[in-house]
């Protein structure tokens, strides 16, 4: 009678196994909006929002942008090479924006760039706003220890600390960005407010924006290869005591462009209250316009700006330089603001100026027919989109 028990006991306890065991058929899809972290390989996470934590992105998750992205002193956003996030085609407020004291390491690759694009079936410039870095260089703005604000977000940025580090972009792509929250307040691919040199950032590029490519406000960051195909605005831009080194610079134009280049040595709707003015060094720099028959400026220097460029070619432009302002000229002629090496190709006129000063062509620029540029085919082969 025991052992027909135990055997009674035993067949029910494999018949409700059989029959409560059977999960083979169930899928689990999961919609999570603003989470920090994900494992699963069929979920959607929507990223906005203030993070106080770090935020590090999973490979096998599908992220899209859904407003504002701010990484809040002391916290990291992580993103993996090969990742595409895509962000809600809705304009200004849709953007990425890694405040002072915090970091971003986003490690691409040449073959696996990181990518960040409109959603929309046909994108367009002005979709979103961009990708926005704000650290503690100096600007002159302000003064001291002081800071300005961000043009979107109202963020702060500036301070004392060349070497600043806001993290690492390496082979990071941003395209059809540029939302505008107003005529004033304007996303460009990508905003460096205030960026210091401890900040790592090479092969980028700015793809279809409808603002400027790329824009230094202030800082001292060294930028590494940098790709600019049809910004609506300028290509790359600086203000605000900018004082950087770029090297290896392709900027390539529509003729419905704006200049590929435009320099200001202080940010003119506020002041010069440091004193000093913007002094980047650019070398090997390519720069491709539509053709000396349509009326387009390479290149605009303003606002007292200084800056040496060496190994500049500059093709298909009415203007090649124009020189604006009193203090630019100043600049000129105390060796502050120099090209060393350029060719010139279908240019209507070399240089323009425009600042009042006596200037000859030999006083801004030398060794005429020597530039050879950059080695774009090479640098830009395998991640950039023309």
């Amino acid at each position: 009678m025991k052992k027909q028990l135990i055997l009674g006991l035993a067949i029910m306890a494999l018949v409700f196994s059989c029959s409560t065991d059977d999960t083979s058929d169930i899928v689990i899809n999961n919609t999570t909006n603003n989470s920090n972290s994900s494992n699963s390989e069929n979920e959607t996470v929507f990223l906005s929002g203030t993070k106080t934590e770090d935020l590090t992105l999973n490979a096998n998750t599908t992220y899209k942008l859904d407003g504002a992205l701010i990484m809040t002193a002391g916290t990291t956003l992580t993103i993996p090479a090969c990742m595409t996030i895509e962000a809600l085609a809705s304009g200004a407020n849709v953007y990425i924006a890694i405040a002072q004291g915090a970091k971003i390491i986003a490690n691409g690759t040449a073959d696996c760039p990181i990518v960040f694009t409109s959603d929309a079936t046909s994108p367009s410039s002005g979709d979103w706003g961009g990708l926005i870095l704000l650290g503690k260089a100096p600007i002159n703005s302000v003064t001291g220890t002081a800071t300005a604000t961000s043009e979107i977000g109202n963020l702060p940025y500036g301070g004392t600390d060349v070497a600043d580090n806001s993290g690492l972009l390496n082979y990071v792509r941003v395209e059809y960005s540029g939302g505008a929250a107003d005529g004033s307040s304007e996303n460009n691919g990508f905003s460096f407010y205030g960026l210091g040199n401890g900040t790592a950032v090479n092969y980028i590029q700015a793809f279809a924006g409808k603002d400027d490519g790329i824009e230094f406000f202030g800082g001292t960051v060294n930028v590494n290869y940098i790709s600019v195909i049809n910004a609506e605005d300028d290509s790359v831009d600086w203000t605000e005591g900018f004082s950087g080194t770029l090297n290896n610079v392709y900027i390539s134009n529509r003729s419905t462009d704006d200049k590929a280049i435009e320099g200001d040595g202080f940010n003119t709707d506020f002041s010069n209250t440091s004193g000093m003015f913007s002094k980047p060094t650019l070398n090997n720099v390519t720069i491709i316009g539509q053709g000396s028959g349509v009326s387009s400026e390479a290149v605009r220097l303003r606002a007292g700006t200084q800056g040496l460029f060496s190994n500049v070619h500059i093709t298909g432009y009415t203007e090649a330089f124009d020189l604006d302002d009193a203090e630019t000229g100043t600049g000129v002629l105390s060796d502050d603001l120099q090209v060393t090496d350029v060719t010139f190709v279908d240019i209507t006129l070399k240089m323009k100026n425009d600042t009042g000063a006596t200037i000859t062509d030999a006083d801004f620029y030398t060794g005429e027919g020597n530039g050879t540029a950059t080695d774009y085919a090479i640098w830009g082969a395998n991640w950039t989109v023309e």
